[in-house]
């Protein structure tokens, strides 16, 4: 077997069970709250542990990956995320679950900061966009069967069985990598950390996402968000400058130079904003408006998952023949739309309705997704890949996380964020008054809203990076 494919099966092994965890949690939410008796800001707490330490690390672990290797990070990030999986499973409280899901999401930040990188480092430019396409593709598989394993493993076993499920995948990748897998970039060794930046942006990051979450879920004061605001600015802005005069910095600001490279990262901030929180709000919707179980909930997502595996391989390949412009800027306006009709949902929506406006948005991201990807990696330099899949990873993580927030934020403003709270930590969704299913409907309604603007603002820089070049790659 060639390299180039034994690196993508085995990534494809990382991103498969990081999909699978991405995904599993959402559609138990609601349950696995009501077992451990949380309340909605500890609920939400169980994915943004995982998208805001995954975040603080990644700058950290793309600069340390470049100087040591991809391989050795890649490897001790299977293990890490294993041992969080195996650790959230044993966990007995709220904060338990909420800590454990931080360690998972620093495992999950070693193998997702590199999965690109390396599949980038082993596979031909003409390839580049096909090969990303088929790993994103085990991710969106994974997704779609964390969405449907969640659904029958609460219909039949504790909620804690949701996270043994990465434990043997895990052991058998972490096994797996470690055979396979060998060093084709040339490491920068023997050059400085940047400690100063590494503190700086992880000052500035944590405060800024720390603020939203306090002003989204209310349980944090005006003042306290106001101060982790000035902190967030104000170490964001010692920041940049400070890696301005570096030789060797932690994140390195002249990748921004590269049009190809900023329009693509730009984008895929703005559409993670908006595709962070769609699926939890699909997922509330199903359950708590339509009065689903799990296990109907998960299943009747899957649309929207499988029209992104019909879409998302094809649009990979021929981005490697006509570029990524026109593939990410057409599937930005239909997600666009999609989320625009998902806003007019109600309790009296149909299924097959609900089903329609899933396909679309799955079309749409999957038209975006690969080509995207592959228009960022394919912008830089060799050695500097690990640092630029980091940059990605950054981009992504903390549109993902602005989504969660800017949802219940936007939701809350438009009912009383207790009704929003006792809604999405109840037992039993079919005890929800009619009239309450009414109010979170219209609520999610307008986070939806919301979410298509975002979206469709993300259109401009998608059309003003250029055209993909592939001879441009290394």
């Amino acid at each position: 077997m060639e390299y180039k494919w034994t690196v993508l099966t085995v990534t494809t092994v990382g991103v498969l069970m990081s999909g699978i965890d991405d995904r599993i949690v959402i559609v138990g939410l609601p349950q696995v709250a009501a077992a451990l008796h949380a309340d909605a800001e500890q609920a939400i707490w169980f994915t943004q542990s995982y998208a805001l330490a995954s975040t603080i690390f990644l700058l950290l672990i793309g600069r340390i990956t470049d100087m040591t290797g991809r391989v050795k990070i890649y490897n001790v990030g299977f293990i890490i995320f294993t041992i969080g999986s195996a650790l959230t499973s044993l966990s007995l409280t709220p904060n338990e679950v909420i800590m454990f899901r931080a360690v998972q999401g620093l495992g999950a930040s070693m193998l997702f900061t590199n999965s690109a990188a390396l599949i980038a480092d082993s596979t031909p430019a003409k390839e580049l966009g096909l090969h990303l396409g088929i790993n994103n593709l085990a991710y969106r598989f994974g997704a779609m069967a964390g969405l449907t394993l969640s659904g029958v493993i609460l219909a039949f076993v504790d909620w804690r069985a949701l996270f043994y499920i990465n434990v043997p995948i895990g052991i058998f990748g972490t096994i797996w990598a470690y055979k396979r897998l060998k060093e084709v970039a040339e490491p920068e060794r023997g050059t400085p950390f940047d400690w100063v930046g590494f503190a700086t942006f992880t000052t500035s990051i944590t405060s800024f996402l720390l603020a939203l979450t306090y002003a989204a879920y209310g349980f944090g004061e005006a003042d306290l968000v106001a101060v982790l605001s000035l902190v967030a600015t104000g170490t964001l802005i010692a920041f940049v400058q400070y890696e301005k005069g570096r030789k060797f910095p932690l994140l390195d600001l002249d990748l921004l130079k590269i049009r190809e490279f900023t329009g693509a990262v730009t984008a895929q901030l703005l559409n993670a904003i908006t595709w962070g929180s769609m699926l939890l709000l699909l997922s509330l919707f199903l359950q708590l408006v339509h009065n689903q179980t799990p296990l109907q909930a998960g299943l009747e997502l899957l649309p929207y998952e499988f029209a992104f595996l019909a879409v998302g391989p094809l649009s990979g390949r021929l981005s490697d023949t006509y570029g990524a412009r026109a593939f990410t800027s057409v599937g930005l306006a239909v997600m666009s739309v999609a989320l625009a009709l998902m806003a007019t949902m109600g309790p009296a929506t149909p299924y097959l309705t609900v089903v329609y406006y899933e396909v679309l948005m799955g079309v749409g991201i999957g038209l975006f997704s690969s080509p995207n990807m592959s228009s960022v990696m394919g912008s830089v330099p060799s050695n500097r890949r690990g640092i630029a899949s980091a940059f990605r990873a950054v981009f992504f993580n903390v549109g993902f996380t602005i989504s969660l927030n800017l949802s219940m934020l936007i939701m809350a403003s438009t009912i009383p964020y207790p009704v929003v709270s006792s809604i999405i930590a109840s037992a039993n969704p079919a005890a929800i008054s009619t009239v309450d299913k009414g109010l979170f409907s219209l609520a999610l309604g307008h986070a939806f809203i919301v979410m298509a603007i975002v979206n469709a603002v993300a259109i401009i820089p998608s059309i003003m990076r250029g055209k993909r070049t592939v001879s441009r790659v290394p």
